[in-house]
């Protein structure tokens, strides 16, 4: 007769699979999250239950995907991709049209396939190079370059070039992390910088004003540059210890557009000044060093590019938000990572944290 093991054994290696030191670090963040949420949408009634309920869903992305081996997302990665395309396509041809941009399909829920893309990149390219480590040639960096091309012309298309260019950046960093010469990468540099002029033509105009307000804010102070100067504004007045929870005027006047979302960093700033600042941004490197250190001992080239991509997406939507709000980016769609209020943004953070977890939690499996 087979003796059945007790069922807290059985369960407990599925059930403790947190990281603890990353854990702490999102949860720390997550707290200063609701604390300038409550302030800042305290115009909009049950945005802080709504962003607790967030949160707990991305948790359980979280704890899914730290419970799947990194073999296993291995198996995945082509078949998500290749489903995120589809989707992609199928938003190009049917998709929903909102405010000027066809972003979204219904598919009995309403989902953006763009955000499918923030993760499934790096995947996809991490299997890539994995399959043909120690023999990577020029001519996998193009055919890299092609598989990041694809997406990113149709996110693009849409137009949503925020996420573009977060798509552009999860996937470049994999090709970097591979080995990509020093020499391709200024090459592409130059590149980049002489086609410019092409490149400002195919903009649209609201994209090609939102550069101008960056550079002259002031030509449209009601107008377009009025989001900048609000959010400068409202950065510059916290001065050192900030003016005090649910006092900051710029927020509370109404003063700074999106608030809760994409602008929360001005809200921050703002009420808890300079030392705020500098409390968040430690605790973002902290969440990006635990990152890489998770990333240089992944014991696999695929769990190493997969890891470093994804923390390296983390310090992504941190600097571009913190620029944009701060008046040295465009203004550009990008949510400050694990503090900006919405859901799909979140679950996909969730699921990305989950994923460090799992390669950490198995490398441990492993050598134990």
């Amino acid at each position: 007769m087979i003796e059945k093991r007790p069922l807290w054994p059985r369960i407990k290696p599925h059930l403790l699979v947190f990281d603890g030191a990353l854990s702490l670090i999102i949860f720390l963040i997550l707290s200063l999250a609701i604390v300038t949420l409550y302030s800042a949408g305290i115009d909009f009634p049950g945005r802080v239950e709504d962003q607790l309920r967030n949160i707990l869903v991305a948790f359980v992305v979280m704890w899914i995907a730290a419970n799947i081996p990194p073999q296993m997302l291995m198996r995945f990665a082509v078949p998500i991709y290749s489903f995120g395309i589809a989707l992609l396509i199928a938003v190009a041809v049917f998709g929903m049209v909102k405010k000027g941009a066809r972003r979204w399909i219904n598919l009995g829920i309403v989902i953006q396939p763009s955000e499918i893309m923030k993760i499934a990149m790096p995947l996809m390219l991490a299997w890539f190079f994995q399959k043909r480590e120690g023999m990577v040639r020029w001519t996998e960096f193009a055919v890299a370059g092609i598989l990041l091309a694809i997406p990113v012309a149709l996110i693009a298309r849409q137009p949503d070039l925020g996420t573009a260019l977060l798509v552009l950046a999860a996937g470049f960093y994999v090709i970097f992390l591979a080995g990509l010469s020093w020499k391709i990468l200024v090459g592409l540099v130059v590149t980049v910088a002489a086609s410019l002029p092409v490149l400002w033509t195919v903009l649209h105009d609201y994209q090609r004003q939102r550069v101008m307000m960056l550079i002259d804010p002031s030509s449209d102070p009601l107008g377009k540059g009025f989001h900048i100067i609000q959010s400068t504004i409202a950065v510059g007045s916290g001065g050192l210890f900030g003016k005090g929870w649910l006092k900051g005027t710029q927020a509370h006047l109404e003063f700074i557009p999106e608030r809760t979302t994409d602008f929360i960093f001005a809200v921050y700033s703002e009420e808890f000044g300079l030392a705020g600042n500098l409390l968040l941004l430690f605790l973002y490197l902290l969440l990006i060093g635990r990152g890489l250190v998770i990333a240089a001992n992944a014991p696999t080239f695929f769990t190493r590019l997969l890891a470093g991509a994804i923390t390296m997406i983390f310090f992504t939507y941190a600097f571009v938000n913190m620029g944009m709000v701060s008046g040295i980016l465009p203004v550009v769609g990008v949510p400050l990572p694990f503090m900006s209020y919405g859901g799909t943004a979140l679950v996909t953070l969730g699921l990305g944290a989950g994923i460090l977890m799992s390669i950490q939690r198995h490398r441990k499996l492993v050598q134990s």
